[in-house]
């Protein structure tokens, strides 16, 4: 599913935030990239989404080399992938239905079939009863969960996260975890940056550790203690 062959990205300035990052995540596994804040956990995920491009190697996603990807392919290549953001992104002006629904609208779904899978989203996310409201009138939870439920609402093959669980509280926390669990449970490969040891621990997947944009350890589940 994705695969990262020697991977550096430089900024403009001289900042390195990757450097010759090579590792692969087979389809269908649920992993956490960690590290120390600006060790290159969310760069990583920039690439994947092609909102950043490398400066060298060659990213690889299903099969796809990202590099080939022109600016017009980018929206059908995001359409693979759900993101979710620790600042949710929402539009505060518009119901949380009608977050949910957009990825479908921007795809060209048909109405009927939107609603259809907008309210099984939402139902997934334990949010059903609050489609109507403004996300405003939700908890900060209740907004992630709803992020969460627009980024799997296409059906990704792909799920990344950047920090989901940086502003919820210990157990709100291991509850949004559990969900991303339950995706990988149905085929979705899973990509979580986390800073949070306790909780990674606690989930026991596959923990790939960056420092200074460098990988320095990639652990096995049953290695994860």
């Amino acid at each position: 599913m994705i695969q990262f062959e020697q991977v550096s990205k430089r900024y403009e300035g001289g900042h390195e935030a990757l450097s010759q990052l090579s590792f692969e995540v087979p389809t269908g596994e649920m992993a956490f990239v960690t590290g120390h804040s600006g060790a290159g956990k969310s760069t990583l995920l920039k690439l994947l989404g092609l909102i950043e491009r490398p400066s060298h190697g060659v990213i690889t996603l299903d099969g796809q080399n990202l590099a080939k990807v022109r600016r017009g392919g980018i929206p059908r290549l995001r359409r693979r992938i759900g993101m979710v953001f620790q600042d949710h992104r929402l539009l505060m002006e518009r119901t949380v239905f009608a977050n949910v629904e957009l990825p479908l609208m921007i795809g060209g779904v048909a109405r009927a079939e939107r609603a259809r899978r907008v309210r099984a989203a939402l139902e997934k996310v334990g949010l059903l009863a609050y489609e109507r409201q403004l996300p405003a009138t939700l908890s900060t939870g209740e907004q992630q969960r709803v992020g969460i439920a627009r980024a799997i609402v296409a059906r990704p093959t792909l799920l990344i996260a950047d920090e989901p669980t940086g502003n919820l509280d210990p157990q709100l926390a291991v509850e949004i975890m559990g969900l991303f669990a339950e995706f990988q449970q149905v085929g979705t490969t899973v990509l979580i940056a986390s800073h949070d040891l306790p909780l990674i621990k606690r989930m026991r997947k596959r923990v790939i550790v960056l420092d200074h944009g460098r990988l320095v350890a990639d652990l096995a589940a049953q290695e994860v203690l």
